[in-house]
C-alpha cells in the first residue's frame, strides 16, 4: 500500500541533516562519529525535530569524505561499528523519532572491489558493472563522445591497463555503475533492502537523476549556458540529454517505491537529490505519485530575502506540487554557503526565514547548526581538504567569494566547521587536547547552543518554539494552504492561510515582514468566533491575539488556536 495518505508521517515531519564527521567526536580522533550523534540525541529531543538524516559513514577512502564508497552495507571504522549504528537506530526510535540514511547508488569508490576486478580485463565478470567504453580516433586515444561530467570537463578516464575509458558523473575517483547490468540493479536493491531490515526509516538519495545514461551513448547538444545551477543542471556550454533525467531514471524510481512500499513496518520513504526546474523534479515523484516521495525543490537554496521572490517561489511550488504532493523546503546542505551569510549575521532575517520555512506547506530540513546561525568562513587553498578545492584551484580568491555569494562553493569544507556546541576549547565538538579535522568557526565561543539554551530570545529558541508550535497544529502539517493578494496586505509582507481540512479548528494565519520599518497591519480574522492566540517572533511566549497590529521589521507573527500547544518543559 502507497503511504500517500495527507496524514503519512513523512508528509508532517521535520527533518534535520547531520554531517556525521562534523557533528560530535566522542573518541578525540577530531572526527565527530556514531556514538557522538547518540551523545547529542536528547539535544535533539529538546529541540523538537522529528526525523535525522545522517550524511554518508559507510566504508570509503574518503576522497570525497564518505560520497566515495567501497561497501554499503559496512561501516567505516572512522565512525564506529555497525553495533554502534544499531544503537543510534534503537536510541532515535526510543525517543519517538525517525532515521534516514544517505544512499550513494549512482557510484562507488574507484577501490570499490567491483571496481578493482572491473578494471582489470576487458573480459573480467565484473566489467559490465561499470560504464566502459573503447575510445575514438587512432588508438582509442579521444574519449567515446562529448560527454561532460557535473563539475565540467570530460566525464570520461582513460584505463591505461585495458585502453578503455569509463565514466564517471563526479569525480575521475567515483566511477558511475551501470544500471542495465541486472546483476547491479539487484545488488542495490539489497542494499537498500539490508538497510530496510536494519530499521531505517528512510533514505536520501544522492545524484539520483543521473543514474541511467543513454544506451545509444550519442554526443550531448551544445548549450549557450555556461554554469548549471539547481534549478537548470545543464551547463559547461552542453545540454545533458543522454546523462541526465533519462527515463529509465523515473522508472527506477517506481521500482525503489514498490521497495519501500512493502517493507514492514510500513510507510518508509525516499527524498532525492535531483536538479531542474520544478516540472522535471515533479515527474520524479511520478503523475500517479508512485514514484520518490519526495524531492528536494533547491530554489529555496537561493531564495532572497524579499517579500515579491517569497510569493512567487510559494506560488510557483503550490501550482506545481499541488496535494497529494508534498514539496520540500530546504536553505542548506552539506554542499552550499550556510543561510546566515545571506543575511550578514542579522538574526531577525534568519528568525523570519525560520518562520517560512516551518509554517509554508513542505517538509522542511534544517542543516545541523543552522537552528544557532552557524556560518560559512573563508578557508585558503593551502588548507582545503575537499577535492571540489583542488579540481578549480585555479579560481581567484576574489571570484570564488564572488560565486559563494550566490550560493556556489568551490570549497564545502567551508559549509563543514564542527558544531558549536559550547565555549570552550574546540566548541565542545572535540575534546580538549584533540585537533579536529577542522577548526571550528572563530566566533564559536560567542555563538554556541549553550549560549543560546540560556537567551530565551535566541534563534535556538526561535526554532524550539516553532517546532513546538507545528507539532500542535495539524493545519501547520497537512493543511492546505492560500496566499492572500498582495493588494490586501502592505507589499513587504506575505500572509497565507493554513487550514486542516479534516477538522472545524481555526484555521492558521502566518504574517511575514520583509520591510526594514514597522508598517500597520489588520490581523486576518477566521471564521469561528474562537479566541486564538499571537507568536511572534520577536516576543517569548504568546499572547491573546489584537485585531490590528504594528509589525516590526523582519517580524513573523503567527495566529493559531491555541487549544494543543505542549506546555513549556
Amino acid at each position: 500500500m502507497r503511504s500517500n495518505a495527507p496524514g503519512a508521517w513523512w508528509k508532517k515531519t521535520t527533518i534535520y541533516q547531520i554531517y556525521p564527521r562534523s557533528y560530535a567526536d566522542s573518541n578525540g580522533d577530531g572526527v565527530g562519529d556514531i556514538p557522538g550523534i547518540i551523545d547529542k540525541l536528547d539535544y535533539l529531543g529538546w529541540l523538537g525535530v522529528e526525523t535525522l538524516w545522517l550524511s554518508p559513514f559507510f566504508a570509503s577512502p574518503q576522497a570525497d569524505f564518505g560520497y566515495d564508497i567501497t561497501n554499503h552495507v559496512a561501516i567505516d571504522p572512522l565512525f564506529g561499528t555497525i553495533d554502534d549504528v544499531r544503537r543510534l537506530i534503537r536510541e532515535v526510535h526510543a525517543r519517538g523519532m525517525r532515521i534516514v540514511f544517505d544512499l550513494v547508488l549512482n557510484h562507488t569508490s574507484n577501490r570499490h572491489p567491483w571496481f578493482v576486478e572491473s578494471r582489470k580485463s576487458t573480459e573480467n565478470e565484473k566489467r559490465s558493472h561499470y560504464i566502459w567504453r573503447p575510445g575514438r580516433g587512432r588508438g582509442g586515444d579521444k574519449p567515446p563522445n562529448n560527454w561532460r561530467s557535473m563539475l565540467g570537463g570530460s566525464g570520461w578516464h582513460r584505463d591505461e591497463e585495458t585502453g578503455e575509458w569509463y565514466w564517471a558523473s563526479f569525480f575521475p575517483f567515483q566511477p558511475d555503475l551501470n544500471y542495465r547490468n541486472p546483476e547491479v540493479k539487484r545488488a542495490m536493491l539489497a542494499v537498500v533492502q539490508y538497510w530496510l531490515d536494519e530499521g531505517v526509516d528512510g533514505f536520501r538519495l544522492d545524484i539520483f537523476n543521473a543514474l541511467f545514461k543513454d544506451r545509444g551513448f550519442e554526443d550531448n547538444p551544445f548549450s549557450f549556458r555556461p554554469i548549471p545551477s539547481e534549478e537548470n543542471p545543464h551547463g559547461f556550454f552542453q545540454r545533458y540529454r543522454h546523462t541526465i533525467d533519462h527515463p529509465d531514471t523515473f522508472a527506477f524510481a517506481r521500482e525503489l517505491r514498490a521497495l519501500l512500499d512493502a517493507a514492514e513496518p510500513p510507510e518508509r520513504f525516499m527524498v532525492g537529490e535531483v536538479f531542474g526546474d520544478l516540472e522535471t523534479l515533479r515527474r520524479y515523484v511520478g503523475e500517479s505519485n508512485d514514484g520518490l516521495h519526495l524531492v528536494f525543490l533547491f530554489k529555496t537554496l537561493r531564495l532572497s530575502f524579499d517579500a515579491k521572490g517569497v510569493r512567487h517561489a510559494i506560488r510557483d511550488i503550490e501550482r506545481v506540487f499541488d496535494e497529494p504532493r508534498a514539496p520540500t523546503w530546504v536553505y542548506g546542505n552539506h554542499d552550499r554557503p550556510r543561510l546566515m551569510d545571506r543575511f550578514a549575521g542579522e538574526v531577525s532575517k534568519a528568525k523570519l526565514f525560520a518562520t517560512l520555512a516551518l509554517t509554508v506547506r513542505a517538509v522542511p530540513f534544517i542543516y545541523y547548526g543552522e537552528e544557532i546561525g552557524m556560518r560559512t568562513v573563508d578557508i585558503p587553498k593551502a588548507q582545503a581538504f575537499d577535492p571540489i578545492a583542488a579540481r578549480y584551484g585555479f579560481v581567484p580568491e576574489t571570484l570564488k567569494r564572488m560565486l559563494k555569494k550566490h550560493g556556489v562553493l568551490l570549497n564545502r569544507d567551508e559549509c563543514r566547521l564542527p558544531m558549536q556546541w559550547d565555549e570552550s576549547q574546540n566548541a565542545g565538538f572535540s575534546p580538549a587536547g584533540a585537533k579536529p579535522w577542522l577548526a571550528p568557526h572563530p566566533e564559536s565561543a560567542a555563538s554556541n547552543v549553550e549560549a543560546q539554551r540560556g537567551d530565551p530570545s535566541s534563534l535556538l529558541h526561535c526554532y524550539r518554539s516553532l517546532l513546538r508550535l507545528r507539532r500542535s497544529q495539524a493545519a501547520l502539517q497537512t493543511g492546505s494552504l492560500s496566499l492572500y493578494e498582495e493588494t490586501r496586505f502592505p507589499k513587504e509582507v506575505v500572509v497565507y492561510r493554513r487550514k486542516d481540512a479534516g477538522s472545524d479548528r481555526p484555521a492558521v494565519h502566518v504574517l511575514l515582514h520583509f520591510g526594514d520599518r514597522p508598517v500597520p497591519v489588520k490581523l486576518p480574522r477566521d471564521e469561528t468566533s474562537r479566541p486564538r492566540r499571537l507568536w511572534s517572533t520577536h516576543e517569548t511566549g504568546t499572547v491573546e491575539a489584537p485585531d490590528q497590529r504594528v509589525l516590526a521589521p523582519h517580524e513573523g507573527v503567527i495566529l493559531f488556536d491555541p487549544v494543543d500547544l505542549p506546555a513549556e518543559p
